[in-house]
């Protein structure tokens, strides 16, 4: 019973949507597409025609529209930012599925989370994603506002089915499953050594196939995506990132002669951002044993690396960074489309 679940193994933005997609794109038994957590991270795909589509609350691998969406009930749902992004992608609604148990993120809890002051403490982006889970939690206790269920909103009536029912269906026809996972392992409320300077969920495979409603016994694929260097979000409330750098500095050094700064896809905000750091990538493989993994952004390592075959210079940090968390590249990344076997580069091209 095929599942993927795709991980990121620092502080998120490693790629995951990414390669997300590239799984749909190459494995012809991808039937569907499961999207777990809420708005406070987007992921970024590119379409077939070269469009960079970012998405906060449906799956980038499912940008082709190729595949069924599944919204389990581990998710937390932006109503308004949901039917946006089902336009902009023009998806068929009748391939989408949302669990009547999703929760709904609501006005109450952006201002919430604004009012409790989470922006200046933590970074939060304050999508009201924390929010929505407390409220989940609290179960109508406390000061926190009213927990909503994806069944009680009328708009998204047309979308309400078991998620699980239709996984499990899928599965027994031996159609593949991709769990894309939000953020990455360093954010984890429960694993995070910065917390309370991390997100409001786990973000470890186990944690995203509970929240999609699966069993360990489906999944055959743990894929952790990293990054050459890890990022942080903006300011220094949202927790220590070591070796931390500076775009500029990352762009002498691999004789980048063009702007590479990153910004936030819910904030705007200009990222933070570390030379790779191993420590915290052991500890993503312990907790989420990978069978793959998927290094992202080799062409911040050297100049021209945005190819096919990359030079010797990136090979050679390829086969560092392998030596220094003790586990196999499989895919690598050098663009913001492409990914590569590791397999087909030629060490010392």
């Amino acid at each position: 019973m095929p599942v993927s679940v795709v991980v990121g193994g620092q502080y998120g933005s490693e790629g995951k949507g990414k390669t997300s997609l590239h799984i749909a794109r190459t494995d012809p038994t991808v039937a569907a597409i499961i999207r777990v957590g809420g708005s406070n991270s987007g992921h970024i795909g590119v379409s077939k025609a070269g469009e960079h589509i970012a998405l906060r609350q449906l799956p980038a691998g499912g940008i082709d529209g190729d595949h069924e969406i599944l919204l389990p009930a581990g998710s937390y749902i932006d109503v308004e930012l949901l039917l946006r992004e089902i336009d902009l992608l023009g998806y068929d609604p009748a391939r989408l599925m949302i669990s009547p148990f999703a929760h709904i993120i609501t006005a109450d809890h952006k201002r919430w989370e604004a009012a409790n002051g989470l922006g200046e403490a933590i970074g939060s982006t304050l999508s009201g994603t924390g929010a929505a889970v407390l409220s989940r939690v609290a179960r109508g206790g406390g000061s926190l506002p009213d927990a909503v269920r994806a069944e009680d909103v009328p708009q998204l009536a047309s979308f309400i089915g078991s998620t699980t029912t239709r996984a499990r269906e899928l599965l027994k026809s031996d159609r593949r499953l991709v769990i894309e996972g939000t953020q990455g392992f360093g954010l984890s409320s429960l694993h995070a050594e910065a917390w309370p300077k991390a997100t409001s969920r786990d973000t470890t495979a186990a944690g995203f196939l509970a929240e999609a409603g699966l069993s360990p016994f489906d999944v055959d694929d743990v894929i952790l995506v990293i990054r050459c260097h890890p990022i942080r979000v903006a300011g220094r409330q949202s927790g220590p990132l070591p070796h931390e750098t500076t775009w500029d500095e990352i762009a002498r050094r691999a004789g980048i002669d063009h702007d590479i700064r990153e910004f936030t896809t819910v904030t705007k905000k200009e990222r933070r951002v570390g030379d790779f750091d191993p420590e915290i990538v052991r500890q993503a493989i312990a907790v989420n044993r990978p069978s793959r993994i998927v290094l992202n952004h080799l062409d911040y390592v050297a100049a021209g690396d945005a190819s096919e075959q990359p030079g010797a210079e990136a090979l050679d940090y390829v086969q560092r960074v392998e030596g220094a968390i003790g586990q196999r590249i499989d895919l690598v990344g050098t663009s913001p489309a492409s990914l590569i076997d590791r397999a087909s580069l030629r060490v010392g091209a």
